[in-house]
């Protein structure tokens, strides 16, 4: 896998940070709450049919490597502490920073809620990753791209998922090879792949974060269900113990 680079991502937000567990990742005072970084953002613009597939091949490249050093820590500083309880910990964690982004979206209104469909989906996969590491599956294996997008339901199936990995892969290599960003522009069609990516299906979900006078309350709500319902599916998958 590729070496581990710093999370250099936009948009970005600080928030109040809660005194939360050993294992939360803290800037000062403050929790900071990021989103896909300005390179992939540009990537997904330029190629939004495969924006799924773009995003979970960056997370992994970019959290695997954090999330195996995570659980290691972890385990080190909580000796006898169980999977179970290690993943409590993962989904507490991210939990926070999705209903958090949620609330600075509803707060800005119709741009807020476009740009933190990105930063949940973002937030989820990294969330997906620390709890596969936390029942002793690789987070770093290319495997787990797979299972981001199985388990965010962006395709039903595990080879389906791994062929549209390689075809992002390969028209990725293409757009570099042709000196342009990206094989065609649909700001659109982004929103809706990567609202699919984090699980925000429902209509009344995607509208709860930008009706007038309750965005805060319900973009929380909308982030905070879909990370949950996530979170589960996931905890279930990496208990059978039966990936790399």
């Amino acid at each position: 896998m590729p070496e581990p680079v710093s999370d250099e991502s936009a948009p970005s937000t600080m928030v109040p940070a809660s005194t939360g567990d050993a294992g939360e990742v803290t800037t000062g005072d403050a929790l900071e709450i990021a989103g896909p970084p300005d390179g992939l953002w540009a990537r997904m613009k330029a190629d939004p049919t495969y924006a799924p597939e773009h995003l979970a091949l960056e997370a992994v490249r970019r959290f695997g490597p954090e999330a195996a050093e995570w659980a290691a820590r972890m385990r080190a500083a909580r000796p006898g502490i169980t999977p179970d309880a290690l993943a409590d910990l993962a989904v507490g964690r991210f939990l926070r920073r999705a209903r958090l982004s949620g609330a600075v979206s509803g707060a800005a209104g119709i741009v807020g809620a476009v740009a933190d469909v990105g930063v949940l989906a973002w937030t989820q996969s990294r969330m997906v990753l620390h709890i596969a590491a936390a029942y002793g599956a690789d987070p770093t294996h290319a495997d787990r791209a797979t299972d981001l997008l199985v388990l965010q339901k962006v395709h039903g199936a595990a080879q389906s998922a791994r062929l549209a990995l390689g075809v992002a892969v390969g028209r990725r290599r293409l757009a570099e090879m042709a000196g342009r960003g990206g094989l065609g522009v649909s700001v659109a069609r982004l929103g809706v792949k990567l609202a699919q990516m984090a699980g925000l299906r429902a209509a009344h979900r995607v509208f709860a974060k930008v009706v007038p006078g309750a965005a805060v309350i319900l973009g929380t709500w909308a982030n905070s269900s879909a990370t949950r319902d996530l979170a589960r599916r996931a905890r279930d998958h990496y208990r059978t113990g039966r990936t790399a």
